[in-house]
């Protein structure tokens, strides 16, 4: 049957019926080790019981209701992010695109505030901020640019992990409000900035009368060993962006602002008709109680590394292998050439991976991975990379 669904993914030709903590089952009955979560989305694995019962509970009591009225677990999630994060307000929507567009809103009105005319916002190479037109205009990749011209303009670009570039910016442009960073580079290629960018960067700011926003919509929730991985190096923004792992699938997203920054919105000043509904707030609750009471983040760290280092004991050295990186549960392989074709091998393996930049292979497994999975998941990796490369050294070689 011809698909009625618009070409905007290449999808793989399996489809999955049901799954259990870090398995996937396809129609087929064939099981797989998720090792890419749903792009970082399920990080306490499918069919948590947990977050299974909220939702359970909640779809059968209300599921919207809309922000003309009070919503409880909404109010509820806007605490408990206040807690985790240190930030003081939160805007709930559905997703990360969505709370990086209410981020550069919010910055967009601080710079006007200030009396600047036309805010800008300093964005890096190589990020990626979502699809809808702020945020893919915010982006540094031309290949999910291009065609969609004319793009929104106040962006400031400066190369990822040099605070120097940010500050010839600030010598020469006084039109500045903000700076947005990804304090890991996720779908850039898990590229991970150098020791204190993060705090010379909340400094520059702070110089400036800038806002500091972090964008964590995927390097955030535990996955990198802290509830946010700017907390890793004790650095505090005014904004931090987040969504993908907040309810474990079910859509949602939050930009949470502290000091002046959360006093910037006003009442309609930003809107959603679904964010923050009883249904993604219930859920996104259990996600936080539940990655609370289990220390989700020192199991991140700790399964984390395991796999860094038994990737570091199979793989380095070996040639092609470029690097071997990542933080937590969030890791990167980067090969000396492209490598898409791995996503295939390893469907056919029995593992779900993912390749971002060309020739990065990607890794988010869920953060509920045990010892067992983490052995299988490096074994497996480790094995289809050294065959890859095995096959492309004649052309390698010749090259």
């Amino acid at each position: 049957m011809t698909s009625a669904l618009m070409n905007t993914y290449k999808r793989l030709d399996v489809t999955f019926t049901h799954g259990e903590g870090a398995w996937l089952v396809d129609s087929e009955g064939r099981r797989y080790l998720d090792a890419i979560a749903g792009i970082g989305v399920n990080s306490l694995g499918h069919a948590h019981p947990a977050v299974t019962a909220a939702v359970s509970a909640q779809v059968g009591k209300l599921v919207h209701t809309s922000n003309l009225y009070r919503v409880e677990h909404q109010e509820a999630l806007a605490h408990r992010l206040a807690e985790v994060s240190g930030l003081s307000r939160s805007f709930i929507g559905n997703s990360g695109a969505e709370a990086n567009e209410a981020a550069i809103k919010l910055a967009r009105l601080y710079g006007h505030q200030r009396k600047i005319q036309n805010p800008a916002v300093i964005v890096m190479e190589h990020a990626f901020h979502g699809r809808t037109m702020a945020a893919l205009s915010a982006s540094g990749s031309r290949k999910i640019q291009a065609g969609f011209e004319p793009l929104v303009s106040g962006f400031t670009r400066a190369p990822f992990g040099n605070a120097q570039a940010v500050r010839t910016i600030a010598e020469n442009n006084h039109s500045v409000a903000a700076v947005l960073v990804e304090p890991i580079q996720g779908e850039g290629g898990i590229n991970l900035p150098p020791e204190g960018y993060l705090a010379e960067l909340r400094e520059i700011c702070d110089e400036h009368d800038w806002l500091l926003m972090f964008d964590e919509v995927q390097c955030g929730n535990c996955r990198t060993g802290t509830w946010y991985t700017c907390q890793g190096e004790s650095v505090v923004p005014d904004v931090i962006t987040t969504a993908k792992a907040l309810a474990n699938g079910i859509p949602i997203g939050a930009c949470m602002a502290g000091g002046a920054a959360a006093e910037v919105f006003q009442a309609g000043h930003h809107g959603s008709t679904y964010g923050g509904n009883p249904l993604a707030c219930a859920a996104a609750l259990a996600v936080i109680e539940t990655m609370e009471t289990e220390a989700i983040a020192d199991h991140a760290a700790a399964i984390g590394a395991r796999i860094l280092a038994g990737f570091r004991e199979q793989l380095g050295g070996v040639a092609g292998v470029r690097d071997i990186r990542g933080r937590g549960l969030m890791l990167g392989i980067e090969l000396d050439s492209p490598c898409g074709d791995l996503v295939d091998a390893a469907l056919d393996a029995g593992l779900l991976i993912n390749v971002t930049a060309g020739n990065v292979i990607r890794l988010l497994p869920p953060l509920i991975l045990n010892e067992t999975e983490a052995e299988q998941l490096v074994d497996g990796v480790s094995g289809l990379v050294i065959r890859f490369l095995q096959q492309e050294a004649p052309a390698r070689a010749s090259a």
